[in-house]
């Protein structure tokens, strides 16, 4: 059981296709700074190999401008809701 930190792009395509085949089934993946933009509507094709299981960080969100544009099926998670994420989860890998 892994939370995922992510802090790319959905245009680095690479690393997401890596994710997608590292993420295990009790895994979750938290989007941070530039991957706040794959928790936007139009990018969440980026997001389809992590089933649902994807939250995005609040401060990243607003620091971008996108607080208002995200998608309803990404969970949106203050710095409280990242501590708890990584209390519930055995390890954290982050992916740069």
């Amino acid at each position: 059981m892994l939370l995922h930190l992510l802090n790319r792009s959905p245009q680095s395509l690479s690393v997401y296709r890596e994710l997608g085949e590292a993420f295990g089934a009790d895994d979750h993946l938290l989007l941070i700074e530039d991957a706040c933009y794959a928790a936007l509507p139009s990018a969440s094709a980026a997001l389809e190999p992590f089933g649902g299981r994807v939250s995005v960080l609040a401060e990243d969100l607003a620091s971008r401008g996108l607080a208002e544009r995200v998608s309803p099926a990404i969970a949106v998670v203050d710095m409280n809701g990242f501590l708890a994420l990584t209390e519930s989860h055995q390890r954290c890998v982050s992916w740069f």
